[in-house]
Formats: structure tokens, C-alpha cells, sequence
């Protein structure tokens, strides 16, 4: 159950944690909103607000433990005893490894892998005690296979993988009733692109086929809802995770030809302030600036979130078709 559920979202402040954020309200849910920016921290609890939802927001930076674990207090005596914490803050730098400064590494790492350590912590710390709750790990299909330009990136999310497997593994040794669950995400249309750090000759964008952050939001619903081990968004997504595990070699080849370019649209950039370190003032919303071309279905997604459903049909079907041949 969603409704009158307290849900924690860091990186709530744009992307896809502003239209998860704006996706729980909609359903009822009291939300705490974490981040750095407050001017998006702001403008997203005014639309929960318009939406009749019930917001409380916290500006934190997630790769501070104490800082984090401050705030799940905060959520707790304002809003109630948290049920969903969904982690999902995440930075990135566009560079060659070889240009690579040990900062900006330690910095992606902190973040994204250790900013989800503390979340999952800080959850676990109360959800635990009460036998109940779900953790979201706001993931990418880069989980499983990491592309060129982004390697302090996809280690990151390799390593939220690893962490939550031994995480999920635990509870289930446990007997706990603690849920935690991971979603994979494809390319998507967020305000990311416009303050990411890149060493680029060009602008950078997410690779095609390019999805709105309201069809991850819809993802990352079902999984607090449905919570299992993994979910994956996007047929891209799904076969580029099954060639990795069949094909590695070919996939190394293919990205070596096309990734580079397949991040870079043709316009040269022009220097812009970006936010690995600080943030970059002012609001810029869930989407990105590329909405003509981002979808808002998945019909993998679809299929991922009720193939219980689908392999039920299927083998009706498949009777009824078999209960016909024998009646001829």
C-alpha cells in the first residue's frame, strides 16, 4: 500500500526522483524529500502540496553518514515511521579514464554507491526493528554492463548491485520482512544532461532509445509496491544485459565503435557549470531537454512488472489450444 505510506527520496530535487515524488502523491503517500539543491527541493514540494500530498524536505548531502541518518530521524518525527525509502541520487562525470581526476572518481563513488549505503542504513536502522519496510535502489542497466565515458559511473551501480544482493541475501537469512529491490533504468530524458560534468567535445545525452522520467517513476511504484529482486525498464535495457552475459566480447566490440558517439549530440559544447561538487542553482524540473524524442511507454517494462500475469495467460492459452486439438 501506497496511500498514508511515508516514503524517503533522495535526489528528489529534479529527474527522476522529482516525478517519483510528484508519482507517491499522487497515490497519497507523505513524502520526505532529500537533496543538495533547495531550490528544486522547494519547487517540488509546491507541487506535491498542489497535488494535496504532504511533503517535508531536507537539504543533505547523501555522502555524509551522520548527515543522512540526522535526516531519517527528522522524516520519522515529522512524518511518521518511514515504509519506503527509495535511493536514487546519483552524479556522473563524462571523461576517458585516462583524464580521469582521483576527485572526481571519489566523488561519483561517494555519491552514488556509498549516498545509497547510508540510505540503505538509515532505513534498515528503523525498518528492522519493525519487521517492515522497502528499500529502492534507483539502478540502470549500466549495472550490468558498463559503457565507455562513464566508468566511475557504471562501477558505482556495479557496485549498489553487489551491495544489495548481499543486503537481500542477509534479510532472507534473517527471516526479516524488510524488502529491498533494485530497478534498472535505460536512458532517459532528465535536467542530468545539462549540469553533468564532461570533458566532451560535444554535449552529452542519454543513448537512444530515450525514455521520459515518469515511465521510471511508474517503475519505481510498482517495485515499492511489488518489491522483488530486480525489475528492468526497456527491451534495450534488457538485451544489452542478456548479451552481456552472452556475448561479452561481441558488446565490448559493438560499444567500442558506436558509444562514444552514441553519448554526444553534434553540437560542440560550450563551458557550463556543473554539479559533482556543488550544486548549480535554480530549478530545472523532472525532464530534460530532450522530450520530442523520449517515450513514455516501455512495453518490456510492462511485461517486466506482470509477467506473473503474462506466463499465467500464456499457459491458459496454451491448455485451451491443446484441450482444442485433442477435441478434433
Amino acid at each position: 500500500m501506497v496511500r498514508d505510506a511515508v516514503v524517503v527520496i533522495t535526489g528528489a530535487s529534479s529527474g527522476v526522483g522529482r516525478a517519483t515524488a510528484r508519482l507517491f502523491a499522487q497515490h497519497g503517500a507523505r513524502i520526505g524529500l532529500l537533496a543538495r539543491n533547495q531550490d528544486g527541493l522547494k519547487a517540488t514540494a509546491r507541487e506535491i502540496e498542489a497535488l494535496g500530498g504532504h511533503a517535508a524536505l531536507f537539504g543533505v548531502d547523501v555522502t555524509d553518514a551522520d548527515a543522512v541518518e540526522s535526516v531519517a530521524a527528522a522524516v520519522e518525527s515529522e512524518l511518521g515511521p518511514i515504509d519506503i525509502w527509495i535511493n536514487n541520487a546519483m552524479v556522473s562525470v563524462y571523461s576517458r579514464v585516462w583524464d580521469l581526476r582521483s576527485a572526481e572518481v571519489e566523488r561519483v563513488t561517494a555519491v552514488n554507491y556509498l549516498g545509497t549505503v547510508y540510505g540503505s542504513l538509515a532505513a534498515l536502522h528503523r525498518m528492522r526493528t519493525r519487521n517492515r519496510g522497502t528499500i529502492v535502489q534507483v539502478g540502470s542497466g549500466l549495472a550490468h554492463r558498463a559503457i565507455p565515458l562513464q566508468a566511475p559511473y557504471c562501477a558505482s551501480k556495479h557496485a549498489i548491485r553487489a551491495f544489495t544482493e548481499s543486503l537481500r541475501v542477509e534479510l532472507m537469512n534473517d527471516g526479516s520482512q524488510v524488502r529491498v529491490t533494485m530497478v534498472q533504468l535505460p536512458g532517459l530524458n532528465t535536467p542530468h544532461f545539462t549540469v553533468v560534468r564532461s570533458r566532451m567535445p560535444r554535449y552529452v545525452r542519454p543513448v537512444k532509445p530515450v525514455y521520459s522520467p515518469e515511465l521510471a517513476a511508474q517503475a519505481v511504484l510498482h517495485a515499492a509496491r511489488h518489491p522483488r529482486r530486480e525489475y528492468v525498464v526497456g527491451g534495450e535495457t534488457a538485451a544489452m544485459i542478456l548479451a552481456q552475459k552472452i556475448v561479452p566480447g561481441l558488446l565490448d566490440r559493438y560499444l567500442a565503435r558506436t558509444g562514444v558517439n552514441a553519448q554526444q549530440t553534434p553540437e560542440p559544447a560550450t563551458p557550463h557549470d556543473d554539479n559533482l561538487f556543488e550544486t548549480v542553482p535554480g530549478d530545472r524540473g523532472a525532464a530534460g531537454p530532450f522530450v520530442q524524442e523520449a517515450h513514455d511507454r516501455s512495453a518490456y517494462a510492462w511485461l517486466s512488472q506482470n509477467r506473473m500475469a503474462v506466463i499465467t495467460g500464456a499457459a491458459a492459452l496454451s491448455g485451451v489450444l491443446s484441450w482444442r486439438r485433442r477435441g478434433r
